[in-house]
């Protein structure tokens, strides 16, 4: 291994590191080194890529097998232009060789029901609608290791909901499939450094048989010492501490009433 868990640790925690005493492995070293990456080489990825991504997506726990998801891989560059400048205009998108637009889909299992001449006005109700978000969210994140573990960069892109209709109209999705998110694969540009960030110390997430949140508060104010450091090395112009970020970002968020007007048409109760 080229480190020790308790450095990966002590980046992903700054302070705050649990003592954990296992022997390291590739998985948990791939795992704790997960760095969000903005800035791609125009390089191409090797053959096969994509298609190990996706069996390692399809090896993900779904819902009572449903599979609620499909992908939509996007390598085009002027589709990736596009793309881009209907999420905020974020340049990754155009820099990575491959895009990735994770969907919620109920569209396929309707084709099955209507085919076997079964209403299939179930799939429209909330809870499929959620089991569609998180099957996503599942194979995604399975895909995600998989492309970390040789030695590729990701990073989310949730913008791409801030225009979803286009998105979808883009990508000629039909009712009953969601774009949930993109994701940028490639690999990183070496020039820009990137730090693994620390997260909350485990008191602020981990409860220990019921939600116990008298131990949240300390644990973020410690963590706002950590995020200040952290915003201090990386010379980040981020003003006051983490959780006047979180809050003043949440105040400021406009309402999505796109978004709603999309999830009505396309999920709506049948």
């Amino acid at each position: 291994m080229s480190t020790t868990l308790s450095a990966l640790l002590s980046a992903r925690y700054g302070k705050n590191l649990p003592h954990l005493d296992f022997e390291l492995n590739s998985t948990l070293e791939t795992l704790l080194s997960h760095k969000s990456i903005r800035h791609y080489l125009d390089k191409p990825l090797p053959d096969g890529t994509l298609e190990l991504m996706i069996a390692a997506a399809q090896s993900a726990a779904s819902s009572s097998n449903l599979q609620l998801w499909s992908v939509v891989a996007v390598t085009n560059s002027e589709r990736k232009q596009r793309l881009s400048e209907l999420s905020n205009n974020q340049s990754q998108i155009t820099q990575a060789p491959l895009f990735l637009v994770w969907l919620a889909d109920v569209a396929r299992l309707e084709n099955i029901m209507k085919a076997d001449n079964l209403d299939p006005q179930g799939l429209y109700q909330l809870d499929l609608f959620l089991i569609a978000i998180i099957d996503a969210a599942l194979a995604a994140q399975n895909a995600v290791i998989a492309a970390e573990s040789q030695g590729l960069g990701t990073v989310y892109i949730g913008a791409l909901r801030n225009n979803v209709t286009r998105v979808s109209e883009e990508l000629q999705l039909p009712e009953g499939v969601f774009p949930v998110f993109g994701l940028c694969v490639g690999y990183a540009n070496p020039e820009k450094k990137i730090a693994v960030k620390p997260r909350l110390p485990q008191e602020a997430v981990l409860h220990k048989e019921v939600y116990q949140a008298n131990s949240q508060a300390a644990a973020v104010d410690s963590y706002n010492n950590v995020m200040r450091e952290f915003y201090e090395q990386n010379k980040m112009n981020v003003q006051g501490n983490w959780a006047n970020h979180c809050s003043e970002r949440i105040q400021n968020r406009a309402i999505n009433s796109e978004l709603q007007a999309f999830l009505a048409t396309q999920f709506g109760s049948k």
